[in-house]
């Protein structure tokens, strides 16, 4: 049984590579506690200020949540939110599993993976989408303009048995090619690996990153540019669901036991995430502050392509079953298993 655990959970955490997660430092903001007596004595009501243990990973997936973590530095959320960024998806895992954490910002497969492991003891459930695809196809030449153009061509990728291999293969096969027959695709441990393959080679070679790593690549490599977006390529395939990189996750228990105050974390979440998409500098700034991105430069440059979102309710249910779907008819495993039940989505 724990050798089953382990390969699910295995799976799932290389999904921590289209978080843009580098290293394993932690870095916390909290706002301190304000439950005053008085408001102690009062009757229970809706929204009342609620502690929330909230952990995240660094890259797109906490991009989003500058803005409530700034609210929190400045003493104006209406929550105490105390916010965790940790480097690698297996360092969230167990406190989720020991209820050591309440809300958990995670890839979407990781999700399922924890949905199918905690069932039975408490469960957890997702509340929102918080980003969409973060792969891109790269290349320094002007030849790659549809995936067709990808027939007869080398590409360099990270996520061999993971979900980046996955959504290239789905992508690939519902444009009618054959991954290793049409295409040949050179799988790298990390992206880093996957950049010095593409300065080591001749002609116009082509990679698939994931953001903010395009940004920081482009940067490295002359006439290096976008050729294709995986999400846009995505949608045309599949209209009725999404690439969905990161979701909301939450424990159950939480949830129902506090309800108005978790609704509201979701206004301030969904607040968070319109003043990231609206304010780019402001916003870049924060997330360098914060150590998601090393420099404010790059996250500038990165965040139109992140595709940070906030999706909920009945869309979110079809973009993340569709999604977890595709995946489950590759490698039953990468969604633990099987599929979630309805009960998995939080207000579809």
């Amino acid at each position: 049984m724990k050798k089953t655990i382990s390969l699910l959970l295995a799976l799932a955490l290389c999904a921590t590579l289209l978080a843009g997660c580098s290293g394993p430092a932690s870095s916390t903001a909290s706002s301190a506690p304000a439950q005053s007596a008085a408001s102690e004595s009062q009757p229970q009501q809706a929204a009342q200020r609620t502690a929330f243990r909230i952990a995240s990973l660094k890259g797109p997936t906490t991009m989003g949540l500058v803005g409530l973590m700034d609210s929190v530095d400045k003493g104006e959320a209406r929550h105490d939110y105390e916010v965790t960024m940790y480097g690698a998806a297996d360092e969230i895992t167990p406190l989720l599993v020991k209820g050591e954490v309440d809300v958990a910002l995670v890839p979407c497969n990781l999700a399922s993976v924890l949905y199918n492991k905690m069932k039975e003891t408490g469960g957890v459930e997702v509340a929102a989408i918080n980003t969409l695809g973060v792969l891109y196809i790269v290349t320094t030449g002007d030849d790659i303009t549809s995936v067709a153009d990808l027939a007869g061509k080398t590409i360099y990728s990270t996520g061999k048995g993971t979900t980046p291999e996955y959504t290239l293969n789905y992508i690939l096969e519902q444009n009618g090619l054959v991954p290793g027959e049409d295409v040949t695709v050179e799988y790298k441990s990390e992206a880093t690996e996957v950049l010095s393959a593409m300065q080591m080679s001749s002609g116009y070679p082509i990679a698939m990153l994931p953001q903010p790593y395009v940004t920081t690549a482009q940067m490295q490599m002359e006439g290096l540019s976008v050729a294709l977006d995986m999400t846009e390529e995505w949608n045309k395939v599949s209209p009725d669901s999404a690439l969905v990189t990161g979701v909301v996750l939450a424990r159950t228990q939480f949830v129902e036991e506090n309800e108005a105050a978790f609704a509201e974390f979701l206004e301030d979440y969904a607040a968070s995430v319109e003043f990231v998409n609206a304010n780019t500098q402001e916003a870049a700034a924060l997330v360098a502050q914060y150590g998601i991105v090393p420099k404010a430069e790059v996250a500038e440059k990165a965040l139109p392509a992140c595709n940070i979102t906030f999706i909920t309710g009945a869309d979110m249910k079809a973009k993340v079953s569709g999604y977890l779907n595709v995946l489950y008819e590759q490698n039953a495993q990468a969604v633990g298993g099987q599929m979630p039940g309805d009960d998995f989505y939080y207000g579809a």
